[in-house]
């Protein structure tokens, strides 16, 4: 990761991709880091398995911007040959990915049974997380857009989306093959990461992020591509306002008729959870082009081009914050605790409180991004 003074907007950009992508960043941030984990509103928090809240949405979206950059960027990647295309796409994979890893490592110390602080076991890290998603699903997306192009973007996408149910239903569990402990993607990690490596937020050894999973993930960057090219060729009018506004609404409805036989999950990102967020992402992006690109309301904008200028960054750097704050020791707690307590709870119920604290937490690190972008750094990753 480099210090490079560029210049935030790319010719020929339109400014609702870029909001869109900070406005991903915000969200991120905001579920991200909640005062409490146990006081969310339902909005906010993930759905339990089945189903989908608009936090669901965030992280796909992510992947759909990613894929929207990817679109402006092939142009030049298409004139390169193609060893220092995979050069260039490999290193930025394996950039993103190490950072991702040596986050869950982060502090790389922890406590023994006697208390002294001793280095962590690499070899038990968790070994996936969204970095590393992310890392994945962009080279086989650039991959896939360079080989064939549109054409093989739309097979691929078709076929990863139709082939992902019956992987699931022929390899999971017999009776439910769409529960947490049977699933095709849990024991293909089990087999492949081992349990020490996978993530223990369900309770057992499950990643959110594995590989099988991974699959229908690189649709997400495919489709931004997508929509990407098709407003380069297109333009931000009002027809592709109201194509992109229809289509939307046509993935939803098909995506929970998909789900009365495959059900909508983001944890095993099934294909109709694919197909909801993008659906969602379209009618966001009609939104935007509308006010942005029509109508010319831009005043409001500045504050996610903060975000959106150095996206991966402040992203990072709003998991080692937070992760700092809570190890720095007061009293009988910690630094984050202290602030939640004294800032939040003393005048807040749970929940608000709960909110209010991601909200705050979320503009300190749009003031580090207006730092930087008043002295134009911009971190290309």
């Amino acid at each position: 990761m480099a210090q490079i003074p560029i210049s935030p907007t790319l010719a020929n950009r339109y400014l609702a991709l870029d909001v869109l992508r900070g406005l991903t960043i915000a969200f991120m941030i905001i579920v991200n880091t909640p005062g409490n984990w146990a006081e969310l509103y339902a909005p906010l928090a993930h759905a339990n398995w089945h189903g989908f809240t608009p936090t669901d949405l965030v992280f796909p979206t992510f992947l759909f911007v990613v894929g929207n950059a990817m679109s402006f960027a092939m142009k030049k990647l298409e004139e390169i040959p193609a060893k220092s295309f995979f050069k260039k796409i490999g290193k930025r994979t394996l950039l993103i990915f190490l950072i991702g890893w040596l986050l869950n490592a982060f502090p790389f110390f922890e406590p023994n049974e006697a208390g002294e602080w001793m280095f962590v076991d690499l070899s038990q890290i968790r070994f996936f997380g969204v970095l590393q998603r992310i890392a994945l699903s962009y080279f086989f997306a650039a991959v896939i857009l360079y080989l064939g192009g549109v054409r093989l973007g739309w097979i691929f996408s078709g076929l990863a989306l139709l082939l992902y149910w019956p992987i699931l239903y022929f390899f999971g569990d017999a009776g439910d093959p769409y529960g947490l402990v049977g699933n095709a993607a849990i024991k293909l990690d089990l087999l492949i990461v081992g349990s020490e490596r996978m993530y223990m937020g369900e309770g057992i050894p499950f990643d959110p992020e594995g590989i099988l999973s991974t699959l229908t993930s690189i649709v997400n960057v495919i489709a931004g591509y997508l929509v990407g090219k098709m407003i380069q060729t297109k333009g931000g009018n009002g027809t592709t306002v109201r194509n992109l506004f229809a289509i939307g609404i046509i993935l939803i409805l098909v995506s929970y008729a998909w789900d009365l036989v495959f059900p909508i999950n983001k944890k095993i990102w099934t294909s109709p959870y694919v197909l909801v967020t993008v659906g969602w992402d379209l009618i966001l992006l009609s939104g935007l082009l509308f006010i942005i690109e029509i109508q010319k309301i831009t005043e409001w904008t500045y504050f996610f081009q903060v975000f959106g200028r150095n996206p991966l960054v402040l992203y990072v750097l709003s998991g080692l914050v937070i992760s700092i704050i809570s190890m720095i020791p007061v009293g009988d707690g910690n630094l984050k605790g202290v602030i939640y307590e004294t800032a939040f709870t003393s005048w807040l119920g749970p929940k608000n409180a709960s909110f209010l604290f991601a909200i705050s937490y979320m503009l300190l690190i749009w003031l580090i991004g207006l730092w930087m972008d008043r002295k134009q750094i911009y971190i290309k990753v």
